[in-house]
């Protein structure tokens, strides 16, 4: 019987990756909004899925070789996965973002730790403790501040079409997250570049039309730049360490980082696009910091 040693050094790992993915996608939101004043989102969003899946084909063969492909339930569930994780996912993340705002788009997106405590909890794949449903509710207060912060944040309910596609962001990331769960016999890498395989001719679609109008001479360093970030870092490495830490700690104990990403976007659009923070800010980033570690350490 092991002293536990290697089970904290290997949470430890974890933690470290996804503290590194909200440093990626808190950013991304700013990134990415700044890229649409010369491209579509739903050009940006084919072209990004596009040289991703050829990423990713070109890693799986190099890190473990071409494999097989995967067949009856296993391909089914990969089918659907990428319909929720990245088709509609995406396609609701980057309307809302172009509708809406960087900061309001990461905020709504941010209170997927309740969506998917919720599903776990329903389907059993996850019980939450105690603590865990502590730590959660303390997150999603602290983006509650975070929201009634922003400059001109109203407290009465008001969904305008950019929060509307934001919302379908989140429960599709949601339904993804959960599902990953009972996802069995493939690597991390494979998951990801499968679920982007079945998930991307829903949004090459989606932005074929966009694509035929794009003016080619107009698009700028800072949008192939831009490109080139949400494709390498946000899109591949994120969704790798993302569907890892799924699988190594359970789907609850990983979305509650999403609660730690608006406050890196809301620094990042603070200083891109001058949103300044308030107090409230900072007291709901403690709280964002507190439901984190609560929530990591509960047992399930």
């Amino acid at each position: 019987m092991h002293d536990g040693s290697p089970s904290l050094l290997r949470r430890a790992r974890y933690d470290a990756g996804m503290l590194l993915v909200c440093l990626i996608w808190g950013a991304n939101f700013t990134i990415t909004k700044l890229a649409f004043a010369s491209i579509t989102p739903l050009a940006f969003t084919a072209i990004r899925y596009a040289l991703g899946c050829f990423l990713l084909w070109g890693l799986v063969r190099v890190l473990e070789g071409p494999g097989s492909i995967p067949r009856g339930a296993t391909l089914f569930r990969l089918i659907w996965l990428g319909l929720f994780g990245n088709t509609l996912y995406q396609l609701g993340f980057v309307l809302g973002l172009a509708r809406g705002t960087a900061t309001n788009t990461s905020l709504i997106i941010s209170a997927s730790p309740a969506v998917v405590a919720v599903l776990g909890a329903a389907l059993g794949i996850e019980r939450v403790t105690a603590r865990a449903r502590l730590g959660i509710a303390l997150g999603i207060a602290g983006v509650a501040l975070v929201v009634l912060a922003r400059p001109g944040a109203a407290l009465h309910l008001q969904v305008s079409a950019g929060d509307a596609f934001s919302l379908g962001a989140l429960f599709s990331w949601a339904v993804y997250t959960v599902g990953l769960q009972r996802l069995e016999g493939l690597t991390p890498l494979r998951i990801t570049a499968w679920t982007a395989y079945t998930g991307t001719p829903g949004l090459l679609l989606a932005g074929a039309p966009d694509l035929l109008r794009v003016r080619w001479s107009s698009v700028g360093a800072g949008t192939w730049l831009a490109l080139g970030y949400a494709v390498v870092l946000s899109f591949i490495l994120g969704y790798l360490i993302w569907n890892a830490s799924v699988r190594a700690v359970g789907p609850t104990r990983t979305a509650i980082y999403v609660c730690f990403t608006p406050l890196v976007a809301v620094v990042v659009a603070w200083a891109a696009l001058g949103e300044r923070p308030g107090a409230l800010h900072l007291i709901g980033g403690t709280l964002i910091v507190a439901g984190i570690a609560l929530t990591r350490l509960s047992r399930g």
